[in-house]
């Protein structure tokens, strides 16, 4: 299988960041598609993604990379501009890069546990639920996780490990759809204007932490948790199973640098009284315009 020419020669293969002194991205001026937040001169040590329940982290430098492959991916599996990609939400990385990835083929990824309605071009889901999706042909189940027990379903995270990380060739527009939820669709454009704003409103700089503490399914926990923060050069850090984010003694909620922000409804619950407010974001006080 190729190797990745981009990647560093000590950065784990596995999603593990490099060992090493850790140097965020500047912030994301004027980005017009989500693609931007994945430019190539973003590609830096700091963690751009970290997943608990898994023990695993990317660096911005894997983060942009494996979004890449990603996107090659998805183009592998029939997908290309206007498709819709379904993804399963869950508490490990590839959801999150699966978006990133079908955003730079122009296509809108949704969020959801079943099919409803017309099937995706492709759906992406854990391993231990395949057998709950039987797609039309033409139509594609990825797995991740593990390796699939039908060989008509692609086996995700070796696909993506052997793929080229190689820019995609698709135009992209402002206007070009990103999310699908329920009856409304969230443009490009729509998406990252909600992210400047939490970005504005939350102070986030590089290297701070966005702690997301809901479901990664609905478009203000999207903007706020998954885009704000890289937009930033932060961190995200996704869910974490059915355990809350806790404090620890000296209030901070990660080991990582910087300010602490938490995604959750109604701000910070009980065990969270360190964090006080104006450090956490309410996913549904996150406004979208009309696109």
């Amino acid at each position: 299988m190729p190797t990745d020419p981009d990647s560093d020669a000590d950065a784990g293969a596995d999603g593990e960041p490099a060992e090493s002194d850790e140097s965020w991205p500047a912030p994301c001026s004027d980005p017009q598609t989500l693609g931007d937040l994945v430019a190539r001169d973003r590609r830096t040590s700091g963690v751009a993604l970290r997943a608990p329940s898994s023990g695993r982290a990317y660096s911005y430098r894997d983060f942009v990379t494996t979004s890449y492959k990603s996107g090659n991916v998805l183009r592998y599996l029939g997908v290309r501009g206007g498709d819709e990609v379904l993804v399963v939400p869950g508490t490990a990385p590839e959801p999150v890069l699966a978006l990133y990835g079908a955003a730079q083929l122009g296509a809108a990824t949704r969020f959801a546990d079943t099919v409803r309605g017309d099937p995706p071009r492709t759906v992406l889901a854990p391993v231990a639920r395949e057998r709950e999706f039987a797609l039309p042909p033409g139509h594609n189940l990825a797995v991740h996780g593990g390796p699939p027990d039908d060989p008509k379903t692609t086996h995700w995270e070796a696909e993506v490990w052997s793929e080229n990380p190689a820019v995609h060739p698709a135009d992209v527009a402002p206007d070009d759809p990103l999310l699908l939820a329920e009856d409304r669709t969230y443009t490009h454009a729509a998406m990252l204007s909600a992210a400047v704003t939490v970005v504005d409103s939350a102070g986030l700089s590089p290297g701070d932490t966005v702690v997301i503490d809901e479901p990664i399914r609905e478009p203000g926990v999207v903007a706020a948790g998954l885009v704000a923060p890289i937009l930033a050069g932060a961190t995200t850090v996704l869910p974490d199973g059915d355990e809350r984010p806790a404090a620890a003694a000296d209030g901070s909620l990660t080991d990582d640098p910087g300010r602490t922000v938490v995604i959750a409804r109604g701000g910070p619950n009980a065990d969270q009284s360190v964090v006080d407010a104006g450090q956490y974001v309410d996913p549904d006080t996150v406004e979208f315009d009309g696109h």
